[in-house]
């Protein structure tokens, strides 16, 4: 009889995690497009929002009034963008019953906002939401409100809280310094980033991931209506001869330059997920399987090496290797970092962002993580692999990974 009650119980509790299984049913971005210069710059995050939300709701067929939460990520928009985040959701046709809250956690608040969601799925206090991210980088600088001569006299007196202040642009330099990353290296990863990104977009494989996004301008005092499709900050053809000439951006005598650093860029992005019992239920698409998610602590004047971290956590916790993971999607914030991380890391080159990455096409703050998502669930379904990984470093010493496996095999 006990031994009855135990397999009933292994049995019930088995049932109970398929239930609560985290599934993803839909994943969609807008372009990237240039700050300042691009075609999305006058876009605010909530007209930048509304149609990656509206896309998720039309493509998975959820009725908006299952959905529970929301969760967007955004670093620089005042509080981290509330209140034009929740106006997007009513503009998106998501009910005010619908909850919503934001995050910041600066260049992984979008993967934060992922698992913000999956996290409150699990433990079964929703069955359905949405993590998204948001950012518009022309309308709102990198400044951080923050004054110096406001903030209490112990930061300067401790040199890792000073450090949290230090411009990313030098990490990327401290980094160059003490792993010994060389110029050519960056500016090899950067021509390799655009060399992919221009095949990828020229091939049509970015399509089914971009929302086309349309956008009003004034020309010649007449107003215009214009559709944004595509990246705009891909440059086909870039060599390693034509960065060569760049010079350094943040340092005197260093190796980091404009070409072998992200772009600062415009966009969002949003991802549906549920729990396998909510998708069954509702006749919800079922895409892929959120797998596991981890942030690991790194020095804050090398916040770059993030991944280095994060990357061995999240497949410690899942049971994996580098080997089981068939494409990595590692932000490339500065070619600096990105290219010690996956050297340290053992990453093949020819699983590392197969459509290129944010030296080709921007790195909106905030949007970045569910960007990352949108981009690689594509791409495991059409090369039919099963396991992708998602990563980035984070300011003030950080990293962020997720695991996602491909169910629609």
């Amino acid at each position: 009889m006990d031994s009855a009650v135990r397999r009933l119980d292994v049995l019930a509790h088995h049932l109970s995690a398929q239930d609560t299984e985290v599934v993803i049913c839909a994943a969609f971005r807008t372009p990237l497009t240039k700050s300042g210069r691009g075609g999305l710059k006058n876009v605010p995050p909530e007209g930048l929002l509304l149609p990656v939300m509206k896309k998720v709701i039309e493509a998975s067929g959820v009725n908006p009034a299952k959905i529970d939460d929301i969760c967007v990520g955004n670093v620089l928009a005042t509080g981290a963008a509330f209140m034009l985040a929740r106006m997007s959701q009513m503009l998106a046709g998501i009910p005010y019953t619908t909850s919503l809250s934001t995050c910041n956690r600066l260049c992984s608040s979008g993967l934060q906002a992922c698992a913000n969601i999956a996290n409150s799925i699990k433990a079964g206090h929703i069955e359905i939401g949405i993590g998204a991210g948001v950012e518009n980088m022309s309308m709102y600088d990198m400044q951080g409100g923050i004054n110096p001569e406001q903030l209490s006299p112990a930061i300067f007196d401790h040199e890792l809280a000073r450090d949290c202040m230090m411009p990313m642009g030098m990490t990327s330099e401290n980094v160059v310094e003490k792993y010994g990353i060389t110029r050519l290296q960056q500016d090899q990863m950067a021509v390799d980033s655009h060399a992919k990104a221009a095949r990828a977009q020229e091939q049509g494989l970015f399509t089914s991931e971009i929302v086309p996004v349309e956008v009003t301008t004034t020309v010649d005092g007449k107003e215009k209506t214009v559709i944004i499709s595509k990246d705009d900050g891909i440059r086909k053809g870039t060599t390693l001869e034509a960065l060569g000439k760049l010079k350094p951006a943040f340092k005197k005598g260093g190796s980091t330059t404009a070409g072998n650093s992200s772009q600062v860029s415009d966009g969002a992005a949003a991802v549906l997920l549920a729990s396998r019992a909510a998708a069954q239920k509702y006749g919800l698409p079922i895409l892929a399987r959120w797998v596991g998610f981890a942030v690991g602590g790194v020095p804050p004047n090398l916040m770059g090496i993030g991944p280095s971290v994060a990357i061995p956590k999240v497949l410690a916790q899942c049971h994996m290797n580098i080997s089981d993971i068939d494409i990595f999607e590692v932000n490339e914030a500065f070619a600096s970092q990105a290219t010690y991380c996956v050297d340290l890391l053992g990453i093949p080159r020819e699983k590392l962002n197969p459509k290129g990455g944010a030296l080709a096409f921007g790195h909106p703050l905030g949007c970045t993580g569910s960007r990352q998502i949108a981009t690689l669930l594509p791409e495991l379904r059409r090369t039919n692999k099963r396991f992708g990984l998602v990563s980035m470093c984070i300011g003030t010493g950080m990293g962020a990974a997720a695991i996602i496996e491909n169910l629609a095999r």
